[in-house]
């Protein structure tokens, strides 16, 4: 077990670091073709994009993963059961959007990001369909076919910025926004066709399996609801924080270009870079929930507390190094990779900070892998209270950007200590 874990962790770490590489490559492509201010539109419409994703998938991957690892478990029967209320989902989700889209837009302050608003509905459906196969796939212990599916995913995003951004750039924002969403289209698709290769070949698949079973879907909705619950707070409070700042810093004073342009600095070059190190506490993260899910299944704490501790001392480690170099030179990093130097404030306030969001990962993970999701869901939401009341009031103090800084800053904070409490609680 303790090798299977250790070769699950090293592929896809090595996975990682190519799609990571892909995605640096990509992100340069991005901000050399759009400017701050069309990258802050961008960014403070994906809080809305992963929101809505989240939602529709209904917490069905973490559940399929951990179910499926479980010894003596009816894999087939659990997963087309409760197909039908994904499928479902999708289908309200998607109604609901066109009904909301104009709303939406609204809020966001901003009327190039509707045609973007409707582009979500389209993309939803192929998340969902990906999301299922590859948390199906990784639940049974095969970590390969998501590996090769990032990093396939990855060239075909690469080639289609490269050839075609050029060409998009000279189109209105609005259309920028909306060939930036429907992008995932393409590339839900090649995840979808890549990780198909790898399924079961030998499956009997009848009519009456679709029909749900009352047994599966209790068991998919006790981890599906407080894992979406856990999910869609956090996610409230990233779509509520581009309208907070858009709205209130209006409010004291600043203009739209002004904040768009900060808005898209922040999250569009400091966070990215920061999280740089993430591939590897990701990798620890999604091969921990199956193996301490099976090891807790069998009462086994000792195994559990052993993983789990030697999780976030390797996530300290590796982020540890970056971290310092960040601090250090901030402005290497900016030119190297987007050529310019516009951010390093940031970065230098910022950086100590992701140190504590890489080891709450695995702590995290853990509280799902030993069924306490609920606590982390109570964690998230005080967090994100605490976190959307301090954007508020702090965009009211005429700082610029900082009120993002500091508010993010106190929610890493205040999240990995109170997990790492309640972790250690339910382990004692």
């Amino acid at each position: 077990m303790k090798n299977k874990l250790l070769r699950t962790t090293i592929i896809l770490i090595i996975g990682g670091m190519i799609t990571k590489l892909f995605s640096l490559v990509i992100k340069i492509i991005l901000t050399r073709h759009l400017s701050a201010s069309t990258l802050g539109i961008y960014m403070s419409i994906y809080p809305t994009f992963m929101l809505l994703v989240n939602i529709s998938q209904f917490g069905l991957p973490t559940a399929m993963s951990k179910i499926v690892s479980e010894d003596n478990r009816n894999k087939k029967r659990f997963v087309l059961s409760n197909l039908p209320i994904l499928a479902l989902l999708n289908i309200i989700i998607m109604i609901l959007i066109f009904i909301f889209a104009p709303t939406i837009t609204k809020l966001l302050q901003n009327k190039n990001l509707y045609l973007g608003v409707i582009s979500i509905a389209l993309v939803i459906p192929f998340t969902s369909i990906s999301s299922l196969i590859r948390s199906y796939l990784f639940g049974t212990g095969k970590t390969l076919p998501q590996v090769i599916a990032n990093i396939i995913e990855s060239i075909i995003r690469l080639l289609i910025y490269y050839y075609y951004l050029p060409i998009i750039i000279k189109k209105s924002v609005s259309y920028i926004i909306c060939f930036l969403i429907l992008t995932n289209v393409i590339v839900e698709i090649s995840d979808i066709i890549t990780m198909l290769f790898f399924l079961p070949k030998n499956i009997n698949i009848r009519k009456k399996d679709f029909i749900p079973k009352p047994q599966e879907v209790k068991d998919y909705l006790q981890i599906g609801i407080p894992t979406t619950i856990t999910t869609i707070i956090g996610s409230i409070g990233y779509f509520l924080e581009p309208i907070i700042i858009l709205n209130t810093l209006k409010l004291v004073g600043y203009s739209t270009n002004y904040i768009n342009t900060q808005y898209g600095i922040i999250t569009g070059y400091v966070i990215p870079l920061i999280l740089l190190p993430s591939f590897f506490t990701g990798a620890i993260s999604t091969a921990l929930l199956p193996s301490i899910s099976k090891d807790y299944s069998r009462n086994d704490i000792r195994k559990v507390k052993i993983k789990i501790r030697i999780s976030i001392i390797s996530s300290l480690v590796i982020a540890f190094i970056p971290t310092l170099l960040f601090i250090y030179n901030p402005s290497f990093f900016l030119q190297t990779i987007y050529h310019t130097t516009k951010g390093k404030k940031y970065i230098r306030i910022l950086s100590p900070f992701f140190l504590f969001f890489h080891i709450s990962l695995p702590i995290s993970t853990s509280l799902d892998a030993i069924g306490k999701s609920s606590d982390h869901t109570k964690t998230i939401l005080s967090a994100t209270i605490i976190r959307t009341i301090l954007l508020f009031i702090l965009s009211l103090f005429h700082i610029g950007l900082y009120p993002l800084i500091i508010s993010t800053s106190i929610n890493i904070l205040y999240t990995t200590i109170m997990d790492f409490k309640k972790l250690k609680n339910n382990l004692s």
